[in-house]
């Protein structure tokens, strides 16, 4: 992003420079918030007493469902933001058996 470039709300851009900077913007703060979350994979990898507890289908179905909720009544398509909690999800439980694994 351009040193002078200044965030604005989606409503409120009149050019794509505007779009594309908010969106930079956005996905650095969710990268920021991503690792946040894979910090709790570490946290739960430390805790868990054994690596069998790292996939549980029933949090994971509960997390995915939470998400989709959210997604629904944000106005945002439901499907889609599932979809892309269940990659997210898998992700993490790659990442959290990985530092199962490391302890």
């Amino acid at each position: 992003m351009a040193a002078d470039m200044t965030i604005i709300a989606p409503a409120d851009c009149s050019t794509m420079a505007e779009v594309r900077a908010g969106v930079d913007e956005t996905d650095r703060e969710l990268v920021a918030l991503l690792a946040r979350r894979f910090g709790y994979m570490d946290a739960a990898a430390r805790i868990k007493p054994a690596r069998e507890a790292v996939r549980d289908e029933p949090r994971k179905a509960q997390v995915i469902a939470n998400a989709r909720a959210a997604a629904a009544a944000a106005g945002l398509p439901a499907d889609a933001i599932a979809d892309l909690w269940e990659r997210l999800v898998e992700a993490s439980i790659a990442y959290e058996l990985a530092a199962f694994d490391r302890r």
